[in-house]
């Protein structure tokens, strides 16, 4: 940063942008930080190509609006939108809160409204899918307990994002119990609600089956760079985040367990290779394996009380943004057990 200024209006963009990055560490986990870094990026590097703006203080609303024309221009998606031009409101808040821009100016964020159709994504597992997959690790002499088996099984019956998983622990896995325990531990493996996050998840028997092989014949002895034993570990100790989404995506190739969607020959594909796997049309990440997962706990009776307790989320949440079933799917899987309740027998009529 450049000498200390006595009008914090005269500070750059990118000034700002990283105070703010700075002042957030508090808090915000690093994963939500990591958002807000990629999201205002873009914003920051638009402002410094306008001649108009070369201090904060030169932002207005005019500048805000061209900003998201520009980005609208460049065919994302709405949801990319919307999440960038909200972050850039909590930044512009930060700043008229150090009287670096105008206080009124947050306010004049234009945050797209969305449908709710365009606000989430339909793509998921599906259920089908995830047992042919589960049955086939389950079966398999040479991939059972492997890295992507248990991934895969880690990922469907707990629902539990991608950092938590990353997060467990040795010690967090009960297996007489049954039970997983997500923890939030600083500076590591936060949880996305913090302390509030923490929750034990119930597991079925086989699920504990290919764990407690995992941990007799697959996973590696290390300790992370705190002293922690992971659940999941891999050669240098606790996988990276890219290391356990890549698990994923090879175990959710649908190749593995029936013939190849897109006609392509598995022994000489490229999207079966370790590193291309996302790039398999088929192949799922571990957000869309949480989707699924959380669609047919729903589906399996669950209420959205109980499944948002464990998966971390909250009720209004998983039936916005989660709950995938279709309408089929709700009246056979859901409502099939009221609607018997309606019938009546002429014979007790009077």
């Amino acid at each position: 940063m450049s000498a200390p200024v006595e009008d914090p209006s005269e500070l750059s963009v990118r000034e700002v942008y990283e105070m703010f990055l700075d002042a957030k560490q508090l808090d915000y986990t690093d994963e939500t930080l990591r958002d807000y870094e990629t999201r205002l990026r873009q914003f920051v590097e638009w402002a410094e190509d306008q001649e108009a703006i070369e201090t904060v203080g030169d932002l207005s609303g005019w500048h805000l609006e061209q900003f998201k024309l520009f980005r609208q221009g460049q065919d994302l998606a709405p949801t990319t939108i919307k999440g960038q031009m909200a972050a850039c409101k909590v930044f512009l808040e930060y700043a008229a809160g150090i009287e670096a821009v105008d206080e009124m100016l947050p306010y004049k964020v234009n945050i797209p409204k969305l449908e709710q159709s365009e606000e989430t994504s339909d793509v998921r597992l599906d259920a089908d899918r995830a047992f042919r997959l589960i049955q086939h690790y389950r079966d398999s002499p040479t991939e059972y307990a492997s890295e992507r088996h248990v991934a895969l099984e880690l990922a469907w019956f707990t629902g539990a994002r991608l950092g938590a998983l990353r997060a467990l622990d040795l010690d967090d896995y009960r297996s007489d119990d049954q039970i997983l325990w997500f923890r939030h531990r600083l500076p590591s493996t936060p949880l996305k609600k913090k302390e509030h996050g923490e929750r034990p998840v119930a597991v079925p028997d086989p699920v504990c089956e290919v764990i407690d092989a995992y941990l007799e014949g697959v996973r590696y002895d290390k300790r992370d760079e705190h002293g922690r034993d992971p659940l999941l570990s891999g050669r240098q100790g606790r996988p990276a985040a890219s290391t356990l989404q890549t698990w994923v995506y090879q175990a959710t190739i649908p190749c593995a367990a029936a013939p190849c969607p897109h006609d392509e020959d598995p022994r000489s594909c490229d999207w079966t290779a370790r590193n291309t796997a996302s790039s398999c049309p088929s192949s799922r990440s571990p957000h869309q394996v949480r989707t699924g997962s959380i669609t047919w706990q729903l589906n399996s009776g669950l209420s959205y009380e109980a499944v948002a307790e464990r998966v971390n989320s909250d009720p209004d949440t998983l039936r916005r943004y989660y709950d995938k079933a279709d309408d089929v799917e709700r009246l056979e899987q859901r409502r099939r057990e009221f609607v018997d309740r309606l019938e009546f027998d002429p014979d007790d009529q009077d």
